[in-house]
């Protein structure tokens, strides 16, 4: 299941979720469908994770030169006239 994309783990898991919510299974049924969102919510957690270790913001030196470095979690944005997108 992990070659799932986020979009269709998502999208499972929303109508997992409206099944759980409106009673629509029997008690096994729901147990299963709980196990399975599980699985899938941490697929969508470790696929964003991925991303997240992805994502460079780019920046302007002092000097005006273009730098690229990786964002940490922790990380605040910096003033808008420093960041070009």
């Amino acid at each position: 299941m992990s070659k799932i994309s986020f979009e269709e783990a998502l999208q499972e898991l929303e109508k997992i979720a409206e099944k759980l919510e409106k009673g629509q299974l029997t008690l096994d049924e729901s147990i299963k469908a709980y196990e399975k969102g599980m699985e899938l919510k941490k697929i969508c957690t470790d696929k964003l994770k991925e991303a997240e270790g992805k994502i460079e913001l780019i920046t302007k030196s002092k000097n005006g030169q273009i730098v690229k470095e990786n964002l940490p979690r922790e990380k605040k944005r910096q003033n808008k006239e420093d960041i070009l997108f």
